[in-house]
């Protein structure tokens, strides 16, 4: 017997399971948080690559442009994650994923981290190193979980993508 038999013989999956995925906040059928997502994802490596150049380099433009990054991260990441809780919220078969959960905290904890991060290079701009660069590598390490957890949703659960739950 399969694994996938054996979920399908549990009746607490078997009710998961039976609710659909699709996504509710959608333009054209494609879920607006997935489109999203590249966003701040991109730009959580970017300040964490103008953190290390200055620490590299020592050069002031890496300040400057760490201070853009991580505020576009933050605030492109709070449009994406409200994207992201709007699905969570009004799809049931999403809401009773533990994967979603997982992936929601996950990424919340980032955006605290994300906005701290921009908070701290706005009230002081000599706190790049080592506060600014430690952040980052955080918000870097927190990208990578919530990622696992939001791309293990659609590879595993099919969430947001259009199929009928019956096929």
């Amino acid at each position: 017997m399969s694994e996938a038999d054996d979920k399908r013989d549990s009746p607490v999956i078997a009710e998961v399971m039976e609710d659909s995925v699709q996504s509710a906040v959608a333009v054209a059928g494609h879920p607006i948080h997935a489109m999203m997502v590249h966003f701040p994802i991109a730009l959580v490596f970017a300040t964490l690559g103008a953190d290390i150049f200055y620490w590299w380099t020592a050069d002031p433009f890496w300040v400057r442009a760490g201070v853009w990054s991580a505020g576009f991260a933050f605030w492109f990441g709070v449009a994406a994650g409200l994207a992201g809780t709007a699905e969570l919220v009004l799809v049931k078969g999403i809401r009773g994923r533990v994967g979603s959960w997982t992936h929601a905290i996950a990424a919340m904890t980032l955006l605290a981290i994300a906005g701290t991060n921009w908070g701290l290079r706005l009230s002081f701009e000599d706190a790049v190193l080592p506060a600014g660069l430690a952040l980052s590598v955080l918000a870097a390490l927190f990208t990578g979980l919530a990622g696992y957890h939001g791309g293990k949703l659609v590879f595993d659960h099919g969430v947001g993508i259009l199929v009928d739950p019956n096929e």
